[in-house]
């Protein structure tokens, strides 16, 4: 068997490293979500207190992406990434001591800052890594399927961690997923000298964050806050606007324009946004569907997702980097997010005493296949053609994007399932003598039932806008993410 050569081991191993930090991002998100309920009866918090755990990380890590994406430019993403995984262990084992509330919001707060600065450090790295290589496909596939299955590994193995141990381990878990990637980056990982020392855009980081942070912040407290949600928002928008007025006319732009004027990075950008939405109704009401309404545990609830996980690595790898290798960006990707909507719609079906295996199983499977190849295809695609000195805060743009849409998700399903489940039993009460009666058990469970299925519904649109969007915008002349090499 032939050797390879060092500098392809060299590679490999980078996307061993960045991988394993992209998982430990990711699968935070979920882990922690699960253990929530655990959580909030050991240290007495309401839902109010469990909607600012989540909110603390998504808020630190969302608006603070661009930032951190451009400060390990010029600082140099290996340093970037080891402070970032350092960081990101130490609040980590904070938010498993917290012994109150405030600690650990405080903790997961402090998690978002960090992770703010690993994510794009490490996707930066592997875009160098792999830069002009034949292998770029397949590598991005991996971290592709390691991005989309990252969630679903957090619920099971937050469901176990919670059930068998304490809620608090699924914090203290990060600590060794964080300390394996330090290791690995100080044995494997390059360490590509920082961009050229330019002054840094303190006027563009201000408003990147406070404009991202407001938009964040709005969509999640909408339900709650309806009139301080629409200001804050409309302020977000605002900001955003004027960075990105500055950023045209600024000399060494936090952003600079050429990342979101090509066509293929921009769209690939949208189309995470978009995907994100539906993707929430997935590994957030599909979840909370098993536990609530099959009244299957944690551990098994998350276990039930293992055949998704399977799934988006097989459209990733098997789809995405292998039979559909040469496929335009064009077809590829809206055929994909079709699939996933297909299996959106199954999911719709669910009612009372249906099954896991014949009412859940198959949705799951789609989706998940839609879900690999969309992640490796913009995962690939967003970082195609920017510069070294460029590629973190190009990465940075699709985390953004990818957190703005997950935010909305959240904000929009939570809504609309309240809706559904509202109008549902205004509707059978009607039907059984006027709005003054009491609704039975039975009804309120079918009216929670039609709060899934609309949420399931609405994110069947979601990626049939997906498959709209990259199907309308992806340009023709970029054969596939082959071609960026």
């Amino acid at each position: 068997m032939t050797a390879l050569p060092a500098s392809r081991h060299r590679s490999w191993l980078t996307l061993a490293v960045v991988s394993l930090a992209q998982l430990l991002v990711v699968l935070d998100a979920t882990i922690v979500n699960i253990a929530l309920p655990a959580a909030s009866a050991e240290l007495q918090f309401d839902a109010n207190g469990r909607q600012w755990i989540v909110a603390a990380y998504s808020l630190a890590f969302g608006g603070l992406l661009l930032v951190g994406g451009r400060i390990g430019d010029r600082i140099g993403k290996f340093r970037a990434f080891v402070i970032g995984a350092a960081g990101f262990a130490l609040a980590s084992a904070v938010g498993g001591w917290a012994p109150t509330l405030e600690v650990l919001i405080g903790a997961r707060a402090a998690q978002g800052v960090f992770a703010a600065l690993l994510a794009p450090a490490a996707l930066g790295l592997l875009t160098v890594a792999f830069a002009g290589s034949g292998h770029r496909e397949k590598a991005f596939a991996i971290f592709g399927a390691v991005s989309g299955a990252g969630a679903g590994i957090g619920l099971v193995l937050g469901g176990w961690l919670t059930e068998y141990f304490s809620w608090r381990w699924t914090l203290f878990i990060n600590v060794a997923f964080a300390l394996a990637a330090i290791i690995g980056a100080l044995i494997a990982l390059p360490r590509p000298g920082p961009a050229p020392r330019t002054p840094f855009d303190v006027r563009g980081s201000i408003l990147a964050s406070l404009g991202v942070l407001g938009v964040v912040y709005a969509i999640g407290t909408v339900a709650l806050q309806p009139i301080t949600a629409g200001v804050t928002l409309v302020a977000g928008i605002v900001l955003l606007v004027i960075f990105a007025r500055t950023q045209r006319r600024t000399t060494y732009p936090l952003l600079p324009p050429s990342i979101l004027a090509d066509r293929t990075r921009s769209t690939s950008s949208l189309v995470m946004l978009v995907a994100s939405v539906g993707v929430v109704a997935v590994f957030v009401f599909a979840t909370s569907y098993l536990q609530d309404v099959l009244g299957i545990p944690a551990f098994l609830a998350g276990l039930a997702f293992l055949p998704m996980v399977i799934a988006i690595v097989v459209g990733a790898q098997v789809i995405s980097a292998g039979l559909a290798v040469g496929v335009p960006l064009r077809r590829k990707v809206p055929i994909a997010a079709l699939v996933s909507a297909g299996g959106m719609v199954w999911l719709a079906q669910v009612h009372d005493g249906v099954a896991y295996a014949t009412g859940i199983l198959p949705g799951l499977l789609l989706v998940g296949i839609g879900l690999g190849v969309i992640f490796a295809s913009t995962l690939s695609s967003a970082t195609w053609g920017v510069l070294p000195e460029d590629s973190g805060v190009a990465s940075a743009v699709l985390n953004s994007a990818q957190q703005i849409g997950t935010s909305l998700g959240v904000a929009v399903l939570t809504t609309l399932s309240g809706l559904a489940t509202g109008v549902y039993i205004g509707t059978h009460l009607v039907e059984v003598g006027g709005l003054g009666g009491v609704p039975s058990t039975h009804t309120i469970a079918l009216a929670v039932i039609a709060g899934y299925q609309a949420v399931f519904w609405f994110a069947a649109v979601a990626f049939v806008a997906t498959a709209l969007v990259a199907g309308l915008r992806y340009p023709s002349k970029l054969a596939s993410t082959a071609a960026a090499r």
